[in-house]
């Protein structure tokens, strides 16, 4: 059956461990600027309140002695515009952040010493010191944040790598029950979240095929074994019509139905496993001429080199011979069949194999498409049972210039 390779995929629990380490920088960056902003935002308010109580005191010591306090100044010269002539009496506040000199960013708090037009006294706090702090504080910050940053994330490699091995442990169930093995289950799964909820969504699933398959298997097997007694008398009854174009008629019809219950009983062996391989050594190329001579129908037969194989000759017949019939009935002459090595390969020149026999393989009364003709879709579904039974592999393609090619290889 034809399948369609899988693209490469980076593992889950590496994008989750991608994941996490990009939230825990983007966490630590963002922390990171707020303790940064929080403590430029603290100093300037503590050198603010320094300043306005210092000048407080400094006013009190001029009132009293007409001296100045250590560090006040009336009307220095790098004063604030916004603190050279206040409006009143009060106290009053003014950041400075490209103060002259190196004396850095600063805090000024002043206060007229009298009425209007008398000197102002200020004190000025600079915040170079305090701020200097700030560089540290973030290379602390960035040290920790790596630091946390490499201790979360193996931890997320490690928790992701559970939460994938769970996943796909469920993914190997699907696979294995998509692959025909109907008793795959995932079991109880740890953990009570959305993964064992899936684990026991797919095992129900298998559960429902696997009741619908047997159901299908056993409905097979019982109408094959009604029809197979009144088929055996109809062929009796025919025995006895007159010889003429209506005894061939009826006689080519029933003919068709027996058959036709036949492949019904075959499958039902298949399905139920009671069929077994009788291997000996035969040579392959011998066994496909007598399959294709036994059809009726014409074909070409090609052998690259004469090779004995260990296989069931009578199965291998019916395999070659189903896939030579399916190619005269709903494909188109020429019909090639091609024996190299432990391969046959049966080709057609008609319109080739449906997409929907190509993805999901042979299936029962099931002919894909109108252009393939008509029939009840066993011929194939019979050969990929008989060629699992011989470990063999048999695969549908479509010829890149037109046709149908089975494939089968033989195993080694």
């Amino acid at each position: 059956m034809h399948t369609t390779p899988r693209p490469a995929r980076a593992p889950l629990r590496w994008k989750i461990a991608a994941l996490a380490a990009a939230t825990a920088c983007l966490v630590a960056a963002a922390v990171g600027v707020l303790v940064h902003l929080w403590t430029a935002h603290d100093i300037r308010s503590r050198a603010e309140a320094q300043a306005f109580n210092a000048v407080y005191s400094a006013m009190d010591v001029y009132r009293r002695t007409g001296s100045l306090a250590d560090g006040a100044e009336l009307d220095p010269v790098d004063l604030p515009a916004a603190l050279r002539h206040p409006a009143d009496g009060e106290r009053h506040t003014a950041y400075d952040g490209h103060a002259a000199g190196n004396s850095g960013p600063s805090y000024w708090a002043a206060q007229r010493t009298g009425g209007p037009g008398s000197p102002v006294l200020a004190i000025q706090v600079n915040l170079a010191p305090q701020l200097s702090d700030l560089p540290r504080l973030d290379a602390a910050m960035a040290v920790a944040s790596l630091v946390a940053l490499a201790a979360a994330t193996p931890a997320a490699v490690y928790g992701a790598g559970l939460l994938a091995r769970r996943l796909r442990r469920v993914a190997e169930t699907a696979g294995r029950i998509s692959a025909g093995d109907l008793d795959a289950r995932t079991g109880p799964t740890k953990g009570g979240d959305e993964v064992a909820d899936i684990a026991a969504t797919v095992d129900l699933m298998a559960d429902s095929l696997g009741q619908r398959l047997r159901s299908e298997r056993q409905f097979t097997a019982d109408v094959a074994h009604e029809l197979r007694t009144p088929v055996g008398g109809l062929l009796a009854a025919v025995d006895l019509l007159p010889a003429g174009e209506t005894e061939d008629l009826i006689r080519a019809r029933v003919r068709d139905l027996r058959g036709l219950v036949e492949d019904l009983l075959e499958i039902s062996r298949l399905d139920a496993g009671a069929e077994e391989a009788a291997r000996a050594r035969v040579p392959l190329a011998a066994v496909v001429r007598e399959a294709v001579l036994r059809t009726g129908y014409e074909a070409e037969i090609a052998v690259a080199a004469e090779r004995t194989v260990e296989t069931d000759p009578r199965r291998l017949e019916r395999i070659v011979g189903n896939l030579v019939v399916n190619a005269h009935r709903h494909g188109a002459a020429p019909v090639l069949v091609t024996v190299q090595d432990r391969t046959v390969v049966v080709r057609d020149h008609g319109p080739g194999f449906p997409p929907d026999l190509l993805r999901h393989g042979p299936r029962r009364f099931h002919t894909g498409a109108a252009e393939r003709g008509t029939g009840h879709g066993l011929g194939l579904t019979i050969a990929l049972g008989q060629a699992r039974l011989l470990g063999a592999e048999l695969r549908f393609d479509n010829a890149e210039d037109g046709g149908a090619v089975a494939t089968l290889r033989l195993p080694g």
